[in-house]
C-alpha cells in the first residue's frame, strides 16, 4: 500500500467554492494525491494507458503455485485463492501510472472536512451487488469493522488511527480519525474492498470457507475444483463497466487459474500451451529456458517491461524471536559469507542488482553518511543508537565472484568469536558446547538453488544449516505462527511509505501472529522512526525520515539482502492485443485482450506443433 500526503499544498486537488452545503475549508473531490495535482480531471474519459475500444471475449489461462481451501482472503485461517479479489470493488481505484494517486470508483466523491479529522465517501448511485441489491454505506461500515476485529492483524495496524466509521444515510460512509497527523489515512481507506453485509449475515467470517462469495466487481466466481483450479466469469451487466476507471479493463470473458505444486511443472504447462501468460522470476530460466519450438516459430512472445516502482527488500530473514539470532554480531557474520557476486555470475547470468536498501530503486534509500534533514531526524536518538549509524556508511560485503570468499569468512569468524562462539572440531560452539545450527524454511523448490550454496558457505564458517522446503499452504501456516529460524521474505515498499511500516517493523507486531514483522524486529528507536515516517508533514520530510529509518534498519543487520530487478519479465502465447504503452508503476495485464485474428492463427499453428 502506498502512503499519500493528502494535505500538502491544498491536497493538490481541484478546489471547490464554499456554499451553505459545503463549509469553508471542506474539500470535495474526484481524486486524492500525495505528490501533486492528479493528472486526470474529474471528467476524464478513461485511464490513458487503457484502450477503451478493446474487444471483450475469450478465456485466459493463468497459473498459481500451491493449493487453496478458501475464498476468504481477509483472515489468517485457511489458504485463499488470490483471484477472488476480482469479485470486489474498492472505494477508490489506484492509478499505476501516477505515484500515490487514486480516483473515485465505488465512491463517486470524497469529502475531507476542514479540520482533517476524517473522510467521507459517497457511494456511487447505481452501484450494486451481483444479486442486484444496492451497495450501501452500511456495507462499508460492516466491512471495515469486521476486518478490523476479525481480519488479518495487518488491518488493525493499518487503520489504527481510525476512531470510528458510521453511515450518514444510505450512501455516505463517514470515517472519523483520532488525529489529523496521519496524512495518508483517507487515501488508504479508499482502497477498502467492500463486502456485502447481507450475504454474510448468518455466516462465520472468521472461518475459511469454499462457499461461493457474493461480490460487486467485474468478475464472479463461476466454478472451481478445490486445490486445483478456479474460473471467474466476466459480469456482462457489471454496474461500473462504463466508468472511466473501468473503460478498457477486464476484457477477458473468463479468467482460469490452474494450480501447480512447483515451478518446474508450471513452466512445462506453459510450454505445452496449457497456460497463456506468465511472469518469469528465475534469471536462468529467462536467459536459457525459452529456447523451445513455439518461441522459435514466434508463437510465444517474450518482453522485458521496465518499471519505475520501488523494489523494496528481498532477503534471507533471521527470526529474532530465536535466541540464536539476537546478537547483531552474529547476524552480521551470517551476511559476510553470503556471496551475491558468485550467485549473479553462476546462477543469475548477471541479470540482477544487489539490494542495498529497504527502499531500493527509490529516492527514499539511505546512502553515504547522514547529513542535513536526515541527520536532524536521527540526532535525538543518538544515545540509543550505535555510533556506526552516524560514522560509517552501510555497505554490504562484495567478492570477486570466484567463490573463494576468504575475506568474508575471516570477518565472519572474528564477529562470531566476539559474540562468544568458537571453533571446536570444525564446528562453531558456544561456552555450553551447543552447536550453531538452524533451519532455512522455503515455500517451494525454486529457492533451493540459492539456499543450498549458502548452506555450503555457512559450513565453511562452522555453521550447520539445513534447508526445509514445504508447500505454500504449510509455509503460510508456519510463517503466520513465526515457526522458522530463517526464511526468504519480500518487504514491499512504495514511493510513499506510511502506515504499513507498523506491520513490518514495530514491537507491537513482533509477537502478533500473522503480522508482516517476519524478522521479529522490536526496538523503541525503530518504533519512533516509523511514527515519524507516518506523520511526515511534507515530501521533503518524508524522504529524510524514510532514509533515517532505512539506515537504522540496515545497521541492525536484521536481514541478508538479496537482489532486485527493475523490469517485468513476461512470456505469453501470441493471442493477445495490448495497449500502446504500460503504466509507469505496473504491468497492466488487466487491460490486455484476446485478439480474434491472432487467436485463430495461433490455434491453427498449434495443430502443427
Amino acid at each position: 500500500m502506498q502512503r499519500r500526503d493528502l494535505f500538502a499544498a491544498g491536497f493538490g486537488l481541484v478546489s471547490f467554492a464554499a456554499s451553505a452545503q459545503q463549509p469553508l475549508g471542506v474539500v470535495r473531490t474526484h481524486a486524492l494525491s500525495l505528490l501533486g495535482v492528479p493528472a486526470l480531471p474529474a471528467d476524464f474519459p478513461h485511464f490513458p494507458w487503457a484502450n477503451p475500444e478493446a474487444p471483450k471475449g475469450g478465456e485466459v489461462a493463468l497459473t498459481r503455485l500451491g493449493s487453496f481451501d478458501s475464498f476468504n482472503p481477509f483472515i489468517l485461517r485457511g489458504t485463499a485463492d488470490p483471484g477472488v479479489m476480482n469479485i470486489y470493488d474498492t472505494l477508490l481505484m489506484d492509478s499505476p501510472d501516477e505515484a500515490s494517486t487514486e480516483y473515485a470508483h465505488l465512491a463517486s466523491m470524497v469529502e475531507l472536512p476542514a479540520d482533517r479529522m476524517g473522510v467521507t465517501f459517497e457511494i456511487r448511485e447505481g452501484a450494486r451487488w451481483h444479486d442486484g441489491q444496492p451497495i450501501t454505506a452500511e456495507d462499508v461500515v460492516w466491512t471495515f469493522n469486521t476486518l478490523r476485529t476479525q481480519g488479518r492483524p495487518f488491518y488493525r495496524a493499518y487503520w489504527a488511527d481510525v476512531s470510528e466509521v458510521v453511515a450518514d444515510g444510505p450512501r455516505r460512509a463517514v470515517f472519523r480519525f483520532k488525529s489529523n497527523e496521519n496524512r495518508e489515512l483517507a487515501l488508504i481507506l479508499g482502497q477498502l474492498a467492500v463486502m456485502p453485509k447481507h450475504w454474510w449475515d448468518g455466516r462465520d467470517f472468521s472461518r475459511p470457507s469454499l462457499d461461493v462469495p457474493l461480490g460487486s466487481g467485474p468478475y464472479r466466481l463461476e466454478r472451481f475444483e478445490p486445490g486445483r483450479s478456479v474460473v471467474y466469469r466476466r459480469v456482462e451487466d457489471y454496474w461500473a463497466r462504463d466508468l472511466p476507471t473501468k473503460r478498457g479493463f477486464n476484457n477477458f470473458d473468463a479468467l482460469r487459474y490452474e494450480y501447480f505444486r512447483d515451478t518446474t511443472v508450471d513452466f512445462e504447462a506453459f510450454k505445452a500451451g496449457q497456460i497463456d501468460f506468465r511472469t518469469e522470476n528465475q534469471a536462468r530460466n529467462w536467459a536459457t529456458g525459452y529456447d523451445f519450438p513455439a518461441v522459435r516459430r514466434g508463437l510465444v512472445k517474450r518482453d522485458e517491461i521496465r518499471h519505475e516502482r520501488p523494489t523494496g527488500m528481498q532477503a534471507f530473514v533471521m527470526n529474532l524471536r530465536r535466541p540464536l539470532f539476537q546478537d547483531a554480531r552474529v547476524r552480521e557474520a551470517l551476511g559476510q559469507v553470503f556471496d551475491f557476486e558468485w550467485l549473479n555470475a553462476n546462477i543469475f547470468n548477471g541479470l540482477y542488482t544487489r539490494t542495498t536498501s529497504f527502499f531500493s530503486n527509490s529516492e527514499l534509500a539511505s546512502s553515504g553518511l547522514p547529513t542535513g534533514k536526515e541527520l536532524a531526524v536521527l540526532e535525538p536518538f543518538r544515545a540509543q543508537l550505535p555510533d556506526t549509524v552516524f560514522t560509517a556508511e552501510s555497505r554490504l560485503p562484495t567478492t570477486d565472484g570466484s567463490g573463494n570468499n576468504r575475506d568474508g569468512l575471516r570477518r565472519a569468524l572474528g564477529l562470531m568469536r566476539e559474540a562468544g562462539w568458537t571453533i571446536r572440531d570444525r564446528r562453531l560452539v558456544n561456552a555450553q558446547g551447543q552447536r550453531f545450527e538452524f533451519e532455512i524454511l522455503l515455500n517451494g523448490a525454486t529457492f533451493e538453488r540459492i539456499a543450498l550454496p549458502y548452506v555450503q558457505w555457512l559450513q565453511r564458517l562452522g555453521v550447520e544449516a539445513r534447508v526445509r522446503t514445504v508447500d505454500p499452504a504449510q509455509y503460510q501456516v508456519r510463517t503466520d505462527a513465526f515457526d522458522y529460524d530463517m526464511t526468504v521474505d519480500v518487504i514491499p515498499q512504495s514511493l510513499s511509505p506510511g502506515n504499513e511500516q507498523r506491520d513490518f517493523f514495530t514491537c507491537a507486531k513482533a509477537q502478533e501472529n500473522g503480522s508482516q514483522n517476519i524478522a521479529g524486529i522490536c526496538a523503541p528507536v525503530i518504533d519512533a522512526l516509523v511514527e515519524l515516517v507516518i506523520n511526515a508533514p511534507d515530501r521533503e520530510e518524508l524522504i529524510a525520515r524514510s532514509r533515517a529509518l532505512d539506515r537504522v534498519l540496515l545497521n541492525g543487520a536484521f536481514v541478508i539482502p538479496q537482489w532486485h530487478l527493475r523490469a517485468f519479465w513476461i512470456a505469453y502465447w501470441n493471442r493477445f492485443g495490448r495497449p500502446a504503452r504500460n503504466p509507469r508503476f505496473g504491468l497492466g495485464f488487466d487491460t490486455w485482450w484476446v485478439d480474434p485474428a491472432l487467436d485463430r492463427a495461433l490455434a491453427e499453428a498449434k495443430r502443427s506443433l
